[in-house]
């Protein structure tokens, strides 16, 4: 919709368009439970502001597309286009004192908004004549005002069209002509599943598709043409599969994975398709039907984004560009309904927001402001109901025929009156067009081929039918004749003279709008007039490049205060973090035993700095898909958000960085001086942007998370190997000597050493010999030497740069030398981020294909999709089904019966009835009612209607009927047979949810066999249960399938598969009771919906009871059912009652209560809601709750009720089974569960391979880094550092094994659970045990791995205890993996989402690390922290692996590392030492000299590990405390999951009626 952007604002750019829909908005109105905001006046708050805006978090109801209008005296008025509706109920009687409060409040703002208006404006509210559509819509009551009661969206839009063409002035439009268009790609039209052995399969197909073979190209669409000239509607038609979404994608650019024939040919009224596509990106749009936004940002602020983001370069006289922005943001809003979202998140699955059909109508509005001339909407009404569907094209009219805009719509449920909006319409049939011409004609081009339309039947249900060949009707006569395959249909359409036609008005179009004419040079200079003075005229961008990352800084700023828990909860977290560490090392003195200590310091302060902004890759992969769609709207550049996104991250870099490090420098007592305070800080700092760069640059050149993870993994353990503290640069191999060249953090690490350490002396604590050992006391001068490396003899300190040198190689000439490194640095990573951000775009998914287990692909799967229209003999569609309405009736035939193939399904006999049924909560400490009285039944073999207005408390009535809810207070009755429900109710009912929730590996069977085999009775035989599956399969026609995997959409099941599967599910679990059905044709096209209601009225014949609710159907679908409850607004009861023949038993019941006839051609459900004024644009003044109760009818539906109450079935005698919660016994439930959890790791090869990976490059780098380590002092810290490094994986593991429980916690928590399919102890089990085999696997691997090449096994074999010591440390690794699993599990048990858990996991894993006796041994660390040292379970773990790994071992020192000194005269070296080495260790080279001792202060390595309390005879103690770690991490994770995730029974209070 193009509401700015393509026309002309009366004298300062003649290009600014502004555009109009005929819509309203309703009232606040609340979602069922969902919490309402308080009406904000548009406009009040924008990008440079002063004041800030309140932003809401409450959820707000679906309050539906609606135009307001004046209330007539009528009792029903018809909306006129662009009115105003007055909401659901009775406006006059039910508004309170809160609404007229917040009215109060809103025309208060609304005239402090005029005045602002005023003062800009100078009174100047004319323009050449016209009216100022932004200067006048200050009034409070101006029908140009969109928060006035009297706007009006038609006299709006016509406004802007007389402001803009005051001086003569166009819109800038753009139509289309497509001649030959042939689009295909390259693939399969089906897949085997990979599992962990086939995957390497693959590897031929992957070497023939390298080189040129192996793809197989396909042919989605083939020789398609048409024309939509501006001005004009174009809807496209055809069911799924068919290349609706691939004909506009086509159109409007979008060719990821699709390519375009050279011969096709295109023309954008005078532009050729490579020019449109690239410089003006932005003006041909295509719209997904998904809906992706920033949860966090309100509504409001996600629409200002967009409008800001095209607004023209010049504004009309006196308006700002941002009151400008705000104005379009508002009307859109209240056109579409929203206006009440304005300070309300957006939301997603994940976080509270918005309710779903208003997020489908923030992209529809977020897509309006886009501004484009020419817009291509893929199935936008999915998730809207019939009657919002028709407002939506109704206001696509308004705008092409106002502003001269295209739109090019793609509808699977299309009304009849939103088909005769449209202009013109093509149909599609497997990639083939059939038709393409003016509306009107469609239905006699087919009748004329020879297909009949039935009388009832809709235009566009007629035309998709005709894809389909169970559908299509043959004329008598035409049974030879008619076309049946979709290239017969293609043929005839090729050959027919509206095709003739059709290619005449192509050539016309073609000669009217040459290629590179004058409507092109016009083109051109209209959007340039737009563009910012500072944009290139080539640019597909409005604002100028500096502009767009402003724009994006403000939102990134609106996001971060939208939800700044992450950020507080990060600075919080480091903090803390920082407390612990300072207090670890804290006031360290200037003493030579502190060198290492200092070191650790900074070493550990330079990887929490750095590694702070790791998180940023999970960060930048959840806005990728929102970023990607703003770009091809031509919003901005992606480079422009990541720049945008770097600076918003600054404040917290900044803050983290003061925060962490300034109580860590000065607790430690590092150097107290501002120069080296300053510095550091400065290192710091860098190094925490240069790490940023690196991980940003990671995410955007990686095109999935996974992708991104194990790269991460390995150079994030690079990084720390090489810092030079690890491994000192002497002891770096030759052939990795280039990495820490590399490395960032070996530059900040040397310039942090040098700041600490240069140019200062520290005293010499520690000697040798030490004077504190008998015979010692005395010594002094040359005959004693400061044990540390870089001492002089007989001097009592040691030079800092000294030390440096020959410890590190470090120099202080390379303290700034080594900040302009890490500079550079920055900048080539930001510039390699820049450049992935601009060019690298997500994974896209293949297309539309089956997934079958290799081998069980069906042998007939390709020849059952040639069927031809003889081989039907189902009636499946909505355009046949009058037409042998009649003959079924005549004959008696019983085709979709119990005869069909739904015989073998249980028989039901009980009535569940209920009576008086309330349901309040609490919101904001009030309660609300959302469900009111609500009386009504269900009985065998019927299938009733739950039908209601977007927040009446439809699917709230079915959850407290299933007895689903799990919290507030429900008062009523329900029975079964007139006996109050027991526990087994749960599992004796079937519930088919909205959403299609599977486990994507497993097959159609092994779904249904598992939902069989655990949810069945358990005396019913095994056998028994998998012959009942099978017949489930014949009975929903799932053969074809029923060894396809479910997966993903695009990859797996399409949606109506998904949704046959989802009512199979609860079919096989055989529920003795009644079938729940919530929504089962939301989102689906016409057949698939009519298929959906033929498999529920089959079911209904064989007994089964169906409680069904259901958006505006159609007049076809609606009288398929029985029986109907339609609820109000508010949960209030409208009728219950029979729908008669023809709906005349509800018709006759409205049009007494109304005094209003039903038309003969009307859909009874749309004038039903239309008589009650709950359609968009009615109003009526009768209290329907009241009328109802006053009714006869609901005086028998109250008898009956008693009835059933009065007179209750008998109960047969019922065991002690029937009773219990779940049907099956635990041990059988942790059988199959088990099973089905083994089975989807097996099918995740991606998940295996990437943890197989992880385990093995790490084990592999770490054992080659320190390959054969010698045994000297510094090669004993090294092989010490190979176990420290080595238990860094953790974080690794964790991030890559929480994903997948969420997923499965899921599926259980939202589908089996309620149903009781088995119980959360088994789901707990089943997630730790499956890890168990693979902790194995990897435990081998890296033992293989790391133990020989680091040479460990060297140490064993010296010390005679290779077996011994081999096998324990395989031990230890696999009780590390382990450990890490079970205490992964403990962590997200009691967490909604991997990244909140994640971020638990790594925080404790960092204590663990630092608490462990490496970085801080027990004898250095201050005694409060003792009890963290010994409640660490790595202080075990490391323990254990050191013992095992070195001990027992002489040690050789190196060169560097001998201590030199002259003995006392007359002494030699051994003499003098003899005593020293007896109680403190260490060995003489050379001890019959007199002079010039060389002297090893460590002999054995148990010398070493005494050090940090590693011993190794405690080697056993340790692994039996890990099991009891790994066992206390096992009974958390169950008591985690049981506190925080299962329901407990007091949360939800039902309260019997007396």
């Amino acid at each position: 919709m193009s509401f700015m952007g393509t026309g002309s604002f009366g004298s300062y750019d003649h290009t600014a368009q502004t555009g109009g829909v005929p819509l309203g908005r309703r009232r606040t109105q609340d979602d069922e439970a969902n919490v309402g905001t308080e009406p904000v006046v548009p406009g009040a708050t924008g990008i440079d502001d002063a004041g800030t805006q309140s932003t809401s978090v409450t959820e707000t109801g679906d309050a539906g597309f609606a135009a307001d209008k004046d209330t007539g005296k009528e009792t029903f008025t018809p909306a006129a286009a662009g009115g105003r509706a007055h909401g659901d109920e009775d406006d006059e009687e039910s508004e309170d004192h809160e609404a007229n409060a917040e009215m109060e409040r809103r025309n208060s703002a609304v005239q402090s908004l005029a005045r602002q208006y005023t003062r800009q404006s100078q009174a100047s509210a004319a323009v050449a004549g016209g009216h100022n559509v932004f200067l006048e819509s200050s009034d409070p009551n101006s029908p140009l005002n969109p928060a006035s009661d009297n706007f009006n969206g038609r006299t709006w839009a016509k406004a802007v069209v007389d402001m803009v063409s005051q001086d003569g002035h166009q819109f800038r439009t753009s139509g289309v002509c497509f001649q030959n268009m042939n689009v295909y790609g390259y693939g399969k039209p089906t897949d085997y599943q990979k599992d962990v052995f086939n995957v390497w399969l693959e590897l031929a197909g992957l070497a023939r598709r390298l080189v040129g073979g192996g793809q197989r190209r396909i042919d989605i669409l083939r020789n398609f043409d048409g024309v939509v000239r501006k001005g004009e509607m174009l809807v496209v038609l055809g069911p799924p599969g068919a290349g609706c979404t691939t004909t506009l994608k086509s159109i409007a650019g979008e060719m990821n994975g699709i390519f375009v024939d050279d011969k096709s040919y295109f023309n954008y009224q005078g532009m050729s398709a490579k020019e449109m596509h690239t410089r003006h990106r932005g003006e041909a749009i295509y719209t997904a039907e998904v809906d992706v936004h920033f949860p966090q940002l309100s509504v409001g602020d996600t629409l200002t984004f967009a409008a800001r983001a095209r607004a023209p370069r010049t504004m009309p006289d006196g308006i700002h560009k941002n009151l400008f922005a705000e104005h379009l943001r508002d009307v859109v809003m209240a056109m579409f309904g929203i206006s009440h979202t304005i300070n309300t998140r957006v939301g997603n699955e994940y976080v509270r927001g918005v309710s779903g059909g208003e997020r489908k109508r923030v992209t529809i509005a977020e897509a309006a402001l886009s501004g484009a001339p020419l817009q291509c909407w893929d199935n936008s009404t999915r998730g809207l109901d019939s009657a919002n569907a028709i407002e939506f094209c109704r206001t696509l009219r308004t705008q092409t025929e106002l502003f001269g805009s295209t739109a090019i719509v793609s509808i699977y449920q299309s009304p009849q009156s939103a088909y005769d909006l449209f202009d013109k319409a093509t149909v599609l049939y497997e990639g083939r067009q059939i038709y393409f011409g003016p509306t009107g004609a469609a239905r006699q081009y087919f009748v004329n081929l020879g297909f009949e339309c039935p009388a009832r039947a809709t235009t566009p249900d007629f035309l998709t039918s005709m894809t389909s060949p169970q559908e299509r009707i043959v004329r008598p006569g035409f049974e030879g004749r008619a076309p049946r395959t979709p290239d017969e249909f293609a043929a005839c359409w090729r050959n027919s003279a509206e095709y003739r036609a059709l290619q005449a008005d192509i050539e016309d179009y073609k000669t009217s709008h040459p290629i590179d004419g004058p409507d092109a040079a016009a083109f051109r200079a209209s959007r340039r007039a737009q563009q910012a003075k500072l944009q290139r005229a080539g640019s597909p961008f409005t604002l100028s490049y500096t502009q767009q990352v402003r724009l994006c800084l403000w939102r990134g700023f609106k996001r971060l205060v939208g939800d700044p828990s992450l950020t507080v909860g990060a600075l919080v977290g480091n903090f803390a973090m920082s407390l612990i560490i300072a207090s670890v090392f804290f006031n360290l003195q200037p003493f030579t035993s502190t060198f290492y200590q200092r070191g650790a310091l900074l070493f550990f302060a330079c990887l929490m700095n750095a590694f702070s902004s790791a998180l940023e890759i999970l960060t930048l992969y959840a806005q990728r898909p929102i970023v990607e769609k703003h770009a091809r709207y031509a919003l901005y550049h992606p480079s422009a958000e990541a720049v945008a996104s770097m600076l918003c991250d600054m404040p917290y870099k900044i803050a983290n960085c003061i925060t962490f490090n300034l109580g860590l420098y000065f607790m430690t007592h590092l150097r107290r001086e501002p120069g080296p305070f300053f510095f550091y800080l400065l290192i710091s700092f860098v190094t925490v942007l240069a790490m940023s760069m690196i991980f940003r640059t990671i995410a955007s050149a990686s095109r999935t998370l996974s992708q991104a993870m194990v790269p991460a993994a390995v150079i994030i353990l690079g990084l720390i190997i090489f810092t030079g503290f690890v491994i000192p640069i002497d002891y770096m191999l030759g052939w990795c000597r280039w990495m820490n060249y590399i490395d960032p953090l070996a530059y900040a690490f040397e310039s942090l050493m040098v700041n600490e350490f240069s140019n200062r002396q520290f005293t010499c604590d520690t000697y040798v010999p030490n004077p504190a050992i008998a015979g010692y006391g005395n010594v002094s001068g040359n005959n004693h030497v400061c044990a540390t490396v870089g001492s002089v003899t007989g001097q009592p300190f040691v030079d800092g740069d000294v030390y440096l040198n020959k410890s590190f190689h470090y120099y202080a000439s390379h303290r700034w030398r080594n900040f302009g490194i890490i500079i550079a640095f920055i900048i080539f990573f930001f510039a390699t981020y820049m450049i992935a951000a601009e060019l690298v775009s997500e994974k896209k998914s293949k297309g539309e294909v089956l997934v079958f287990r290799r081998g069980h692909k069906p042998a007939s799967f390709t020849e059952s999709h040639k069927a031809d229209a003889e081989s039907g003999t189902r009636v499946s569609g909505p355009a046949v089904a009058a037409a042998h309405k009649n003959l079924d009736e005549k004959s008696g035939s019983d085709k979709d019966g119990a005869g069909s193939g739904a015989g073998f399904l249980q028989r039901q006999t009980s009535v569940f009835h209920w009576q008086d049924v309330c349901y309040n909560v609490k919101i904001k400490k009030e309660d609300r009612r959302i469900l009111d009285h609500v009386d009504g039944w269900v009985k065998p073999g019927t299938l009733t209607a739950l039908m209601g207005v977007s927040g009446a408390g439809k699917t709230t009535l079915l959850d407290c009927l299933a007895d689903r809810t799990s919290m507030g207070v429900i008062t009523g009755d329900m029975f079964v047979d007139g006996h109050e429900r027991d526990t087994s109710f749960q599992r004796k009912t079937g519930y088919v949810q909205q959403q299609d929730l599977h486990l994507q590996t497993t097959t159609v069977r092994e779904a249904l066999n598992f939902s069989a085999l655990l949810r069945q009775p358990a005396h019913i035989p095994r056998a028994e249960k998998i012959a009942y599956v099978d017949e489930v399969i014949k009975l929903l026609d799932m053969q074809e399938y029923a060894d396809a995997v479910v997966g993903v959409p695009g990859e797996g099941l399409n949606v109506e598969q998904r949704k046959r599967l989802t009512i199979g599910v609860e079919l096989a679990a055989k529920p003795p009771l009644l079938l729940f059905v919530d929504e089962p044709t939301s989102g689906l096209d016409s057949q698939t919906s009519w298929a959906i209601l033929d498999l529920l009225e089959k079911l209904t014949k064989s007994g089964q009871a169906i409680l069904c609710t259901i958006h505006q159907p159609s007049a076809m679908l609606f009288q398929r059912f029985n029986r109907l409850l339609f609820l109000a607004k508010g949960g209030k009861t409208v009728y219950f009652g029979d729908i008669g023949e023809n709906s005349k038993t509800m018709i006759s019941y409205f049009e007494r209560q109304a005094g209003q006839r039903c038309p003969p051609d009307a859909n009874p459900a749309e004038w039903m809601l239309e008589v009650i004024g709950a359609a968009p644009g009615t109003h009526t003044d009768i209290d329907w709750f009241q009328a109802w109760r006053t009714s006869p009818e609901y005086t028998a539906v109250r008898a009956e009720l008693q009835n059933l109450h009065d007179n209750p079935a008998p109960q047969a005698e019922r065991s002690k089974a029937d009773y219990r919660e779940f049907a099956a016994s635990f041990p059988a439930q942790c059988r199959e569960v088990i099973e089905r959890v083994f089975q989807q790791y097996w099918r995740t090869p991606s998940y295996i391979y990437s943890k197989m990976a992880l385990c093995v490059l790490v084990s592999i780098y770490i054992g080659f880094v320190f390959f054969k380590a010698p045994l000297t002092i510094q090669g004993f810290q090294n092989q010490m550092f190979s176990v420290f490094n080595l238990l860094t994986v953790f974080g690794q593991l964790v991030q890559q094994t929480m994903p997948h429980f969420v997923i499965q916690r899921s599926l259980y928590e939202v589908r089996e659970r309620p149903s009781k399919v088995y119980s959360w102890r088994v789901f707990m089990v089943s997630q730790i045990i499956v890890e168990l085999p693979w902790n194995t696997l990897m435990a081998v691997l890296m033992f293989v791995c790391w133990y020989y090449p680091i040479g460990l096994n060297t140490n064993a074999a010296a010390a005679g205890q290779t077996a011994e010591r081999g096998a324990l440390m395989f031990l230890l690794l696999w009780l590390f993996l382990l450990f890490t699993s079970t205490f992964t599990d403990m962590i997200i048990a009691g967490f909604e989402t991997a990244e909140a858990g994640g971020n638990i996991a790594n925080l404790l894993f960092s204590l663990c690390l630092i608490f462990c006796g490496v970085l801080a041994t027990p004898d250095t660390m201050p005694r409060f922290w003792i009890f963290m040292y010994r409640l660490s379970p790595f202080t075990y773990l490391v323990s254990a692996m050191l013992s095992v790994g070195v001990a027992n071992t002489e040690v050789q020192c190196a060169a560097n590392e001998f201590l030199t000194f002259d003995p006392p005269s007359g002494q030699t070296c051994f003499e003098y030492m003899e005593a020293y080495m007896a109680t403190a260790g260490g060995y003489l080279t050379n001890e019959s000299a007199r002079s010039g001792c060389n002297f090893c202060s460590i002999k054995f390595t148990n010398q070493a590990l005494a050090g940090v309390q590693s011993f190794y005879s405690d080697r056993w103690r340790n692994f039996g405390i890990l099991w009891a770690y790994i066992a206390f991490n096992i009974c958390g994770a169950l008591f985690i999951y049981w506190l925080t995730r299962v329901p407990k029974k007091p949360k939800t209070t039902k309260v019997k009626k007396e």
